[in-house]
Order: structure tokens, then C-alpha cells, then sequence
């Protein structure tokens, strides 16, 4: 089945039309909408509380770690997944392989314990 340029010309046309629709939208309604300005519109909002002192203050890096932790813990089920589909299909082969695959995920677990990489101080 031969495919030409011409095959892609619709998509191509479809991208556009969506492009210029959403930049259209974007400058008409800059244009159009009301431009009232005050002080209190013009104030930093967090969650109705007013701000107090400086935002960039410091975070513990334990933030960034179980965030990124549980990121690793999280694909590990992606992997799982397919894998639990097409277990008969893969037979021993793929069972030694997923084993191999969830002991390397429980060292990692139990070093990220023993180093108490998820306590909380």
C-alpha cells in the first residue's frame, strides 16, 4: 500500500485550523475581555491567606526524595503489569527474568531503609 504527501494533507490541515483557533481565541479574548486593574487584583493570592515573609525559603531535600522514590516504586508497577498479562506466554524465561528484576527492587527498598531515607526527622 503506497502512501503520498498528499495522504498527510488533512492532518496537516486539521493541525492548522486547531493552531489558529487556539491563538485566535488567545488574542480575541485579550482584546475583548475587561481590563480593570486595582491594587487588590494586582496582590499576590495563596489560598486566601495573605502572604507572609519570603517564598524562597529552603526545603529539606526529604521532600525531593520520597517524591523521586516514589516515582522509582511507582514505573516499577508499570513493568509489573504487562508482565502479569503475558505471564503463560513468557513461561520460565520470563519468570526468572521478573525475579530478577523485583530483587533488585527489594535491595533497593532495603537499602533506602537501612540508609532511613523515609524517616522523618
Amino acid at each position: 500500500m503506497q502512501s503520498s504527501q498528499l495522504d498527510y494533507l488533512p492532518i496537516l490541515m486539521q493541525m492548522l485550523l486547531a493552531i489558529g483557533f487556539v491563538v485566535g481565541i488567545i488574542i480575541i479574548s485579550g482584546k475583548l475581555g475587561p481590563k480593570r486593574s486595582s491594587v487588590i487584583k494586582d496582590e499576590n493570592f495563596e489560598c486566601g491567606i495573605k502572604p507572609i515573609g519570603n517564598a524562597r525559603i529552603p526545603f529539606s531535600v526529604k521532600f525531593f526524595l520520597v517524591a523521586i522514590l516514589f516515582v522509582l516504586f511507582d514505573i516499577e508497577v508499570v513493568f509489573l503489569y504487562p508482565w502479569a498479562v503475558n505471564f503463560k506466554e513468557l513461561g520460565l524465561e520470563g519468570m526468572v527474568k521478573m525475579v530478577i528484576f523485583m530483587s533488585l527492587l527489594l535491595i533497593g527498598f532495603f537499602y533506602i531503609i537501612k540508609k532511613k531515607a523515609l524517616d522523618w526527622e
